[in-house]
């Protein structure tokens, strides 16, 4: 129950205004800091839904792919300009980003990860090393800015953000390639 308090206190510190308006009004902060906030807020909150709802998610998410391909759908929807964009300037989508993060992907990230096999985690990692790859390629290679809210400058800067993700991600699986996780418990 604690571990709720904790994601219900940042997902309404999240929602305050002055926080709000501050992380959004960086594109950087945007992307890679209130809405990955949103999505721990929703991991903290899981395991209360998990408790109050176990047949739920029993029936819904018994192997975690459900969970793991809604969290990957969610996650992708947010990596669109266009949805920054809307985000910033029409409040039904404000809205949604404030349900859908933590709720449509922090929730099942949490129900869905002990879950998975190996294979199943590293193929999810794999697939947003490529996407932050691509993100970060598209950000920073368009010679106009992608998202109206937002100056080229720092559409080149959260470009550059995506990339450096995607190399940690890239060392990472590197690193468990080569290394037996279980040496170490």
């Amino acid at each position: 129950m604690n571990q709720f308090m904790y994601g219900f206190l940042l997902f309404i510190i999240m929602a305050l205004p002055p926080v709000s308006n501050l992380l959004e009004s960086i594109m950087i902060l945007h992307m890679h800091m209130q809405m990955p906030l949103l999505v721990i807020a929703g991991i903290f909150m899981a395991r209360f839904f998990q408790v109050k709802f176990p047949n739920f998610f029993k029936k819904w998410n018994e192997n975690g792919i459900p969970g793991i391909l809604l969290f990957i759908i969610i996650m992708s929807y947010w990596m669109l300009p266009r949805a920054m964009d809307e985000a910033l300037t029409v409040q039904m989508i404000q809205v949604f980003k404030f349900i859908s993060l933590p709720f449509l992907a922090g929730v099942p990230l949490r129900d869905s990860w002990p879950k998975l096999s190996s294979v199943w985690k590293n193929g999810v990692i794999i697939f947003f090393t490529i996407m932050f790859f691509v993100m970060g390629w598209l950000y920073v290679k368009s010679p106009d800015p992608l998202c109206n809210n937002y100056l080229l400058i720092e559409q080149i800067t959260l470009g550059w953000g995506f990339i450096t993700m995607a190399i940690c991600m890239v060392i990472y699986l590197t690193y468990i390639a080569f290394i037996n996780p279980s040496d170490y418990e």
